[in-house]
């Protein structure tokens, strides 16, 4: 069983996360993406219209218990996975719990041969960890200062935030 609780998760807020994908992009692009090392997952459901981060991925909250398997195998190369809701106050962590909950499970049920690989010429790679957060504040928080901002947000609908969405 799991020693992992919610409140070891750790957060991320919205200037971290914005500031990493501002500057996985050159200034040339016009459309930013998400930096190769870097995952975020939304788990809202249908409050998922109005707008989603630039390049994250929509598995909403009430598909994740057969997703998270699916997550785990997707995601084993990224080193940074971002959750998020609304409000990142009870689905995104939620989400985010039962992710590193699955994954500690699923590598507890493989044979480890070392805490490092070793590569054809014999140097040692370190294993990288994989760090988990949630995104402070959600979408809620991210939209109220990158919501107009289209190289960090798709399909932002302000009317609909301007009126308590």
């Amino acid at each position: 069983m799991s020693t992992i609780s919610l409140s070891d998760l750790q957060y991320i807020s919205r200037e971290s996360l914005a500031d990493s994908i501002k500057s996985s992009s050159t200034s040339t692009d016009s459309n930013t993406s998400l930096p190769s090392n870097t995952a975020i997952i939304d788990v809202r459901d249908s409050d998922h219209i109005g707008g989603h981060i630039r390049g994250s991925t929509w598995i909403p909250s009430s598909q994740l218990d057969y997703k998270v398997p699916e997550l785990i195998r997707t995601l084993r190369d990224k080193q940074v996975v971002v959750f998020h809701c609304a409000l990142s106050q009870q689905r995104g962590p939620s989400a985010a719990l039962r992710y590193i909950r699955e994954k500690e499970r699923l590598d507890a049920g493989r044979k480890v041969e070392s805490k490092s690989k070793s590569d054809e010429e014999g140097e040692k790679e370190e294993e990288k960890v994989q760090k988990v957060y949630v995104l402070k504040g959600g979408f809620t928080e991210w939209q109220e200062k990158y919501g107009a901002d289209e190289q960090l947000t798709e399909g932002w609908k302000k009317d609909l935030w301007e009126f308590g969405y």
